[in-house]
């Protein structure tokens, strides 16, 4: 296929192109053209006001529900919900049914995933079926093309097994992902402990749940000299213990979820389940205290944290709902708000890549095309009809976004993302 973009500003800080306006022109999945009016035949033409164009966007944590639970989501879908974001590549959690715990269900990803506009990056599970309880064959999955490990969403919870995984991973260079959700205290738990879940009569989970487990992680990273993420971080004192452990050499890094930027418990004062999240929307103060963590350099990446749930177990009592929801359609019109549009992208493209040690495409004459193209300045309103996962438990709809994406170019797939 041959595609010519037409008068699009680059924004990549690692190309001599950066911030000019330039035609490009591709031709089996390669850029091999840059210019200004370029006079070429192409199958299809791309063009709109305001076009920008950067490498493909990276998303860290995702849940595409393949094998196992394919009613929730597929990696085919998932990858159509990616694309739509301005999403080329994306690492997913291991946690399916079966668990990504072995070779055979590594390799069932990566094959299946071949012919996808997305390039999906599995997640290996450090624990067999993420019991946490025994070690998987880690140095066989990181063979195979696991690009991190992590327990998923239920975090590691025995300080003993993460001091293991943590030795372990230091010999193979990998990275421990780690959600700070401490499920011993309050298990129960249905959002925050505060003010907020007093008044709505739910039991809360208290912010020092998740600061015991960051303060303990980065002990246990800090003792083995091992490298380690933490997804998901929602208190300004998981901030705080971060940025401390940073300023000692310590090798963490953290992300944040869009929404956690977004919503705070004060939100959940009509039960709308779909913000029912783990860990759990915060206060008022924690929300400002993770935008200020964004703009300071604390927070490394955004991680969408997609996870995708059926009807029946959203569209029920708050307290009998399922925590999650899909995000990889609005991360860019969330973080829009908090950041500079260089910053912004730079945390989507070059940062992920960075920590977990990926090679980034380049924005070159020659190189292969991995790219993404958006209209920052143009706002919308996402509606129901613009969702692209098998699911749709979202509290975005009917949200006014601002940034449009366009489409991406990835595997020699052209992916438009319209939003009429």
């Amino acid at each position: 296929m041959k595609a010519l973009i037409r008068n699009a500003t680059i924004i990549c800080s690692t190309s001599t192109y950066h911030n000019t306006r330039q035609d490009l022109f591709l031709e089996n999945g390669i850029i091999q053209q840059i210019g200004d009016s370029l006079n070429v035949e192409a199958d299809l033409e791309i063009s709109q006001n305001n076009l920008h164009v950067s490498i493909g966007w990276m998303d860290i944590f995702a849940h595409f529900c393949e094998p196992g639970l394919e009613h929730r989501e597929t990696l085919e879908s998932g990858a159509r919900a990616a694309a739509a974001g301005g999403f080329t590549h994306v690492m997913i959690v291991p946690d399916t049914r079966p668990v990504i715990d072995t070779k055979s269900q590594l390799h069932f990803i990566i094959e299946k995933s071949k012919q996808l506009p997305v390039s999906i990056l599995p997640i290996g599970a450090c624990t067999k079926n993420t019991d946490g309880k025994e070690l998987s064959e880690m140095y066989d999955l990181h063979q195979c093309g696991a690009v991190a490990f992590s327990n998923g969403y239920k975090g590691l919870q025995d300080p003993g097994i993460t001091l293991k995984t943590l030795q372990y991973l230091k010999a193979i260079h990998g990275t421990l992902i780690q959600v700070p959700v401490n499920q011993a205290i309050q298990p129960q738990a249905l959002m925050n402990e505060g003010i907020v879940s007093t008044q709505l009569g739910l039991p809360g989970k208290p912010a020092i749940a998740e600061e015991l487990m960051v303060h303990r992680d980065i002990e246990l990273a800090a003792y083995t000299d091992s490298r380690l993420h933490i997804t998901g971080i929602s208190t300004a004192r998981s901030l705080e213990l971060i940025r401390q452990a940073k300023e000692k050499g310590i090798s963490v890094t953290c992300s944040v979820t869009p929404y956690h930027l977004l919503f705070s418990d004060d939100d959940l004062k009509n039960y709308d389940t779909n913000l029912k999240v783990d860990p759990p929307l915060r206060t008022k103060e924690d929300v400002a205290a993770l935008q200020q963590g964004l703009k300071d350099g604390i927070i490394d990446c955004v991680a969408s944290h997609h996870l995708p749930q059926q009807p029946d177990d959203k569209e029920c009592e708050f307290e009998y709902a399922k925590n999650g929801m899909i995000s990889l359609q609005n991360v860019f019109g969330v973080m829009s708000a908090f950041l500079p549009l260089e910053e912004l992208i730079s945390m989507l493209t070059i940062a992920p890549r960075k920590i977990f040690h990926i090679n980034s495409p380049e924005i070159t004459i020659g190189a292969a095309a991995s790219l993404t193209m958006f209209v920052p300045e143009e706002t919308y309103i996402f509606d129901q009809s613009m969702i692209r996962s098998l699911s749709s438990n979202s509290p975005f709809i009917e949200k006014e976004m601002k940034g449009k994406i366009i489409g991406t170019f990835h595997h020699n797939m052209l992916t438009m993302a319209t939003h009429e």
